[in-house]
């Protein structure tokens, strides 16, 4: 728990989910794709330039299970070397995360190999509704109080799917989602998901052109709505962070402490909130010239990766 950065405000409970195993929650999904799934001699698949990729490629190499990576030109190369660190194959498939995609999809048709989807799939979104379980658990062991309200960031929309379904209604749930990368505030709008153009800083893991299907109709029930917040309330939350906790969050990561840090949510005066940091692989070099200098790098690019 940290103070709220609103006066008189209940203390937040900060869930790091940064420190999880990859460095962000996606392996949650992986493990229980892989872990509930049956898979070929072929193993399996994705198509991601950054965190679920990273997570499956670790998650296929402590089960034994071949893994083939299909990444994006423009995914930042240290997350592409993440991959590779894994084990798993990390093969260009295109300009964009969409032609990534096809890529991806073809081989598994044609291979049988194990298609993981990075959020618009059953098993992804109930993998990572386990970090709103166990924020209860812990909660619940440490004797504090329950959560009123959590916020949490939104690319595709799998992991605040997860979140809203496991809750149900018991807790609001709150999306945080970039001003220039906002798939499911568009989405809610129209009644449907909808393609938008991506421009954040936080692209590489929020940069989703259109929300999942799956994600949209568990959001439409369960999601209270969306904050959105700017690429400069992003940094200075990575720089709050870092100077507050010794946290090294991704921009994406940083998003929904962005939202109430800078007032794009502003809680009730009594009410719990909860704040999930759900991402730590940053560009290292750019991390240390914003914490040095105060200004952020753009560090993503449009549809880069999920």
């Amino acid at each position: 728990e940290t103070a709220s950065p609103i006066a008189g405000a209940p203390p937040l409970s900060l869930k790091f989910e940064c420190l999880q195993a990859t460095g962000s929650f996606k392996a949650r999904g992986a493990f229980h794709n892989l872990l509930t799934r049956p898979t070929s001699a072929a193993g399996c698949t994705t198509a991601s330039g950054g965190n679920h990729g990273a997570a499956v490629a670790f998650a296929a190499q402590k089960l034994g299970i071949r893994a083939r990576v299909f990444v994006p030109e423009v995914a930042p190369p240290p997350k592409i070397a993440k991959i590779r660190a894994y084990g798993a194959e990390a093969v260009i498939g295109g300009a964009l995360y969409a032609e990534a995609q096809q890529r991806c999809d073809a081989y598994a048709a044609e291979s049988g190999a194990l298609l993981i989807h990075p959020y618009d799939a059953v098993e992804t979104v109930a993998g990572q509704g386990t970090v709103a379980l166990e924020w209860e658990e812990d909660l619940e062991r440490a004797g504090l109080e329950k959560l009123d309200t959590v916020l949490v960031a939104v690319g595709g929309g799998g992991l605040i799917a997860g979140v809203a379904a496991w809750f149900r209604g018991r807790v609001k749930v709150v999306g945080v989602e970039p001003e220039g990368s906002r798939a499911l505030h568009a989405a809610l709008e129209a009644d449907r998901p909808v393609d938008v153009s991506v421009n954040s800083v936080a692209a590489d893991s929020l940069g989703a052109k259109r929300v999942g299907e799956l994600d949209f109709d568990i959001a439409k029930s369960f999601v209270s709505g969306v904050a959105l917040v700017k690429d400069a309330a992003i940094a200075e939350a990575q720089r709050r962070l870092w100077a507050d906790h010794s946290i090294i969050a991704e921009p994406g990561g940083a998003a929904a402490f962005a939202a109430i840090a800078s007032g794009a949510y502003r809680p009730q005066r009594d009410e719990r909130v909860g704040v999930l940091v759900c991402g730590s692989n940053a560009d290292l070099a750019a991390f240390a010239q914003m914490t040095a200098a105060g200004a952020l790098p753009h560090e993503g690019k449009s549809n880069a990766s999920t």
